[in-house]
């Protein structure tokens, strides 16, 4: 526990409750920097504990993953007893893709023959419904794995959801992007939201696949959402204690941080992106070209060829990219590679995850008005 904390941990109780998990309340976190959820490696074990143990709040990632392997993450957490977690789950899309979009998805896959042939791999036929587990994930956090928060990316999981969620004891929580998304969320019952600003890195989370996500910040967005009843938690850039300061004093409770965290030893950060991370000639950039959803990351040759060609279809591009991401970082290929990071990133360190959480919770500490 890092001298940041402003309450002890002891008053967060027990991971369960009569059974069941034990609701959190943000704002009564030791230390008011959550790690983002970040899927597809970044998010360990390691690094949900160590957040936990430093009195922030950990994530367990469940996009990109299975319903049992995302049991089997939170079951690994588990066994560090009374450290509080939550876990992300990717809202899926509905509707079926028009047939403008579906040729715009195909005329994709042709445009990265050229990547197959690098790498020596086949483009795959687009995936057009993928709703990455959702029903299952949704089973096992509402009867045999409860835990204290349950967030969602890239949508509201509806009033049905909400409620079966807090009937086990679980904080649900919502990633918006504009006041909209925000009103949406709260009417469904949401505990908190986060706010997550355009510099965030990775994902943007709007709520639909299509949309030209807004400008501003999260200083921008929280005081637009501030009448809204719900605890806040500012998202987007946040790499100093100076961010937080400023996030704190905007109306928010809290921050959740990724880029940041990237460097740790216990973040699954591959080796290139590690290496990516610290090249002075880099820099960062948004683009659907590896997903089909807007995402902030680092600029490279992928980006150059693609950015203009590619849909706004999600799950279906990201099928199409993954077998050449994979590929290219099997052999280190920065240029292939989805090198996602937020706007702060070179402000990110290799240092342990405690000492990021402990020197970002510097920023909560009032300051001597004198």
């Amino acid at each position: 526990m890092c001298s940041a904390a402003r309450v002890d941990l002891g008053v967060l109780g027990a991971v369960t409750v009569g059974g069941m998990a034990s609701r959190l309340d943000v704002s009564a976190l030791p230390v008011p920097v959550i790690a983002a959820p970040m899927a597809g490696g970044p998010s360990t074990v390691e690094l949900v504990t160590a957040v936990g143990a430093a009195g922030g709040l950990g994530f367990v990632a469940g996009g990109y993953r299975s319903a049992a392997e995302m049991v089997a993450q939170i079951e690994a957490v588990r066994q560090h007893r009374d450290l509080r977690f939550g876990v992300n789950v990717f809202v899926p899309g509905s509707g079926e893709p028009s047939p403008e979009l579906r040729r715009h998805v195909c005329a994709y896959r042709g445009a990265l023959a050229l990547d197959g042939q690098r790498y020596a791999v086949e483009v795959p036929q687009p995936r057009w419904r993928d709703d990455d587990d959702w029903l299952e994930k949704i089973a096992a956090l509402t009867s045999s794995a409860p835990v204290p928060v349950v967030s969602f990316t890239f949508g509201t999981p509806g009033v049905a959801v909400v409620s079966a969620l807090h009937e086990v004891g679980s904080a649900v929580w919502v990633t918006v992007t504009c006041r909209e998304e925000a009103v949406a969320a709260v009417a469904e019952g949401v505990d908190a939201l986060v706010v997550q600003g355009f510099d965030a890195g990775g994902h943007r989370g709007t709520h639909q696949v299509g949309d030209e996500p807004n400008a501003l910040d999260h200083l921008a967005l929280v005081p637009m959402m501030s009448d809204l009843g719900v605890p806040l938690i500012a998202a987007g850039g946040v790499t100093t204690a100076g961010d937080v300061r400023r996030a704190l004093q905007a109306g928010a409770v809290a921050v959740q941080v990724g880029t940041a965290l990237l460097l740790t030893p216990e973040a699954g950060t591959s080796a290139g992106h590690r290496l990516a991370l610290t090249d002075p000639v880099l820099s960062s950039t948004v683009t659907r070209a590896f997903t089909g959803r807007v995402a902030r990351g680092l600029r490279n040759r992928f980006v150059v060829e693609h950015d203009e060609q590619a849909p706004a279809a999600f799950p279906a591009v990201d099928g199409l990219t993954r077998p050449l991401r994979a590929a290219a970082a099997a052999c280190a290929d920065l240029g292939g590679l989805a090198l996602w990071a937020g706007s702060g990133w070179r402000a990110a360190a290799e240092e342990p995850a405690a000492e990021v959480i402990c020197r970002l919770g510097e920023g909560a500490i009032p300051t001597d008005p004198r």
